[in-house]
């Protein structure tokens, strides 16, 4: 069995690793430098792993078939409206650093298709399950959103003060799920609290920024910020932030003249 892996940085080489451990056939294409053309990547594979950066989404689901099974492992993605010339299409997230994977780690990620775990089960990685591809999707970009505000607030992991925010945070998640048409519960699964505690504090990038952009307000990113693109997304209004969110609603208010 032939899997393409799209992107070959941390996270999309860590789950290549399982998979050829496993014996796989495994062929990267990295956008970065693209030493491969990437019609050659995803020629014959049975299955196509999506872990480019947001941003390069775009760039690169026009090239791809439609009609293979298309494993979403990007975060920032903020709707399933993105694939929906793909006909079968799954999402894999949650709280997982790519070293941590590579190291051999115990790390538990949240599938929204059961042929996810049969792939990449391990004794060291295990899953919970959801169907709820928008959902999933959600809670990967939106925890990224929150974990800048967490370094905006200097947040210390497992302070009262963080452990409130969390809470705050997973009841705001849940409306926005509920608000565009996806589960409330899916929140409760490792793709959402788990990964937004994991992310709230460092080593997230996420926070890290908003830690610097606290200290120096002209603070630029030498690296791409998850949270900024999706931030961007939100204020194309590609999802629906309800008026009762304000944490979200007082982040946008903050970067409205940058994000």
């Amino acid at each position: 069995m032939k899997i393409a892996i799209l992107g070959a940085g941390a996270f999309g080489t860590a789950l290549g690793g399982i998979l050829a451990d496993k014996a796989f056939d495994i062929d990267y294409y990295d956008t970065r430098i693209e030493q491969e053309r990437l019609s050659d990547v995803i020629s014959g594979a049975d299955y196509i792993l999506l872990a480019v950066p947001s941003k390069a989404v775009p760039y690169v689901l026009p090239y791809l078939p439609k009609n293979r099974p298309l494993i979403v492992a990007t975060k920032g993605i903020l709707s399933c409206q993105t694939f929906k010339d793909f006909k079968d299409f799954m999402v894999l997230s949650g709280p997982g650093f790519a070293d941590d994977i590579k190291a051999g780690k115990q790390t538990k990620l949240t599938a929204s298709d059961k042929r996810i775990i049969e792939l990449f089960t391990t004794d060291y990685l295990s899953f919970d399950y959801s169907d709820d591809n928008n959902g999933i999707l959600m809670c990967g970009g939106l925890k990224n959103v929150y974990a800048i505000e967490a370094g905006l607030r200097n947040l210390q992991r497992d302070s009262r003060e963080w452990e409130q925010y969390i809470k705050d945070v997973c009841t705001e998640m849940k409306l926005i799920l509920k608000a565009n048409g996806a589960l409330s519960r899916t929140v409760d699964l490792v793709c959402g609290i788990g990964d937004l505690k994991l992310t709230c504090g460092y080593p997230s990038r996420n926070y890290e920024f908003g830690d610097k952009k606290r200290q120096n307000s002209d603070y630029q990113p030498e690296k791409t910020v998850e949270g900024l693109s999706a931030l961007k997304r939100i204020m194309r209004r590609e999802i629906v932030i309800p008026k009762t969110c304000t944490v979200m609603n007082r982040i946008i208010e903050e970067f409205k003249d940058e994000a």
